[in-house]
């Protein structure tokens, strides 16, 4: 042990740091910190079921750690979850691409260090464990030079847990695909990588579709796709017929685009805004709605393909801003920091079955809004306020790694292209489908750091020896 801290002492440190601050995050806001969205995710664990808006895999976690009723202890498997995102990028960099200890913490200090990070480490949410998942599958897929199938049947796996965890795991697996037929990977790799992460996605299909009577994942890519459309829809511009098309004509939002808010998803969540409340409680998720707004939101892109790009662009540049301006709205952004109030007393929403303030409780078995201890609150709002990663930071390493795809452009960017693209792809995808959320940057930024610390440390010796890399993964 001492041996290894000696090799590794500038990550050892930079380790022990990082779960210090995560220590004094658990000591000050416990049990845990709450989302909009947690209280979904507690309702699937205390009745199981295939939820209609989101995947189930960090449900089906709170449900195997239900029986310990412990919100504290979610949150400290969340914490080791951060810890080692940071220790395989670690690991990663040093003994497959050669880099020096201090040049490896470095890549791996925003996992471990960033504010916002360890802030949502402490919530009951996703993102966490969808963040390991996404860093093990590009971590495993770099580290062989050479890709059996039973590396690509774990790597699958690792895929279909990152499906079952966030919906954007399927295009990730796509991602992989087509980055193993660049390197002329063998056929039964990828074979058993596609077949590991397409049976226990198609199972939980199948499931789905026993539920809720369609053969899906959620019934909710429709209605949210109809969201990112929200700002700019104009079914004027549409040529819809309301006689004819009168399904998708009730979805016609009444104000003009230039008159709507900023944010799209008061075209969503909030009923004073929203067009789909009018079709009654209980209807927007199914999927009947799911169909006809996808069906509106897919003509509207069609018929204002301008205006869309115009959105999306609009949000993925959002996404590199030096300050962190209050986006979707105040409530939301305030849920991400230390310093916020919001749940310290829990909603009484209805849930299924039940309160979402009664489903937290059931699940802590006791009480379970978050209580502010001071002094260790008071110091991690402090050092939120210092130590984050400012989007221009994320925009330059990305730069970076572009710059080190360039330099590869022979063999298609060598392997500086997984990262990138995934990177890009998990900023992009929301701004596509969804909408901007600062939370939808975490998972993009130990990418973007493994994309820059391979382009600066083969780039420059691409450049000086104008040779291949031997570390570089090969068919």
């Amino acid at each position: 042990m001492v041996a290894f801290v000696g090799r590794h002492r500038w990550f050892a440190a930079a380790l022990g740091l990082g779960a210090l601050l995560r220590v004094i995050t658990m000591l000050g806001f416990g049990p845990a910190m709450w989302f909009n969205d947690s209280y979904d995710y507690i309702s699937v664990a205390l009745h199981p079921r295939p939820h209609p808006i989101r995947p189930d895999g960090y449900g089906f976690w709170l449900l195997l750690l239900k029986p310990l009723h412990s919100l504290a202890l979610v949150v400290f498997t969340q914490h080791l979850m951060g810890l080692a995102g940071g220790l395989l990028i670690y690991a990663l960099l040093t003994r497959r691409f050669g880099l020096p200890g201090w040049g490896a913490t470095l890549a791996a200090v925003p996992v471990l260090f960033d504010a916002y990070q360890i802030q949502i480490e402490q919530m009951i949410m996703s993102d966490a464990m969808f963040t390991l998942l996404v860093v093990g599958v590009v971590t495993l897929v770099l580290w062989h030079r050479r890709m059996s199938w039973k590396v690509g049947a774990a790597v699958g796996g690792l895929l279909a847990l990152t499906a079952l965890t966030r919906s954007i795991g399927l295009p990730i697996l796509a991602l992989v695909v087509v980055y193993l037929l660049v390197k002329r990977t063998n056929w039964k790799p990828i074979l058993a990588m596609v077949l590991a992460c397409a049976i226990p996605v198609a199972g939980y299909m199948g499931w789905f579709k026993a539920v809720n009577g369609q053969f899906a994942m959620t019934s909710s890519d429709g209605v949210i796709l109809y969201m990112r459309t929200a700002s700019f829809s104009d079914c004027h511009e549409m040529g819809l017929d309301p006689r004819a098309e009168l399904k998708l004509a009730l979805l016609c939002i009444p104000k003009k685009p230039a008159d709507r808010g900023p944010s799209a998803q008061a075209y969503l969540w909030w009923d004073n805004d929203n067009q789909i409340h009018v079709f009654g409680a209980g209807m927007k998720f199914d999927a009947e709605m799911n169909q006809n707004t996808g069906a509106f939101a897919t003509r509207a892109i069609l018929s204002q393909p301008g205006d869309y790009l115009a959105v999306v662009a609009k949000d993925f540049i959002r996404a590199f801003r030096w300050d962190r301006e209050p986006f979707p709205d105040t409530k939301t952004f305030l849920q991400y920091e230390f310093g916020n109030n919001i749940t310290t007393r829990l909603p009484q929403w209805t849930s299924f079955r039940g309160q979402t303030h009664t489903d937290a409780e059931t699940y802590e078995n006791g009480p379970a809004a978050t209580v502010n201890t001071r002094p260790w609150a008071d110091i991690m709002i402090v050092y939120q306020k210092i130590v984050r990663l400012p989007g221009l930071a994320l925009g330059l390493l990305l730069l970076i790694g572009l710059y080190g795809v360039a330099l590869r452009w022979r063999k298609l960017g060598g392997p500086v292209l997984l990262p990138w693209l995934a990177s890009v792809g998990l900023i992009l995808a929301p701004a596509a489908t969804a909408e901007f959320d600062y939370r939808y940057l975490i998972p993009a930024a130990p990418l973007a750091c493994l994309a820059a610390a391979i382009t600066l440390r083969h780039g420059i010796r691409l450049t000086r020896k104008k040779d291949d890399d031997p570390q570089e993964i090969t068919a």
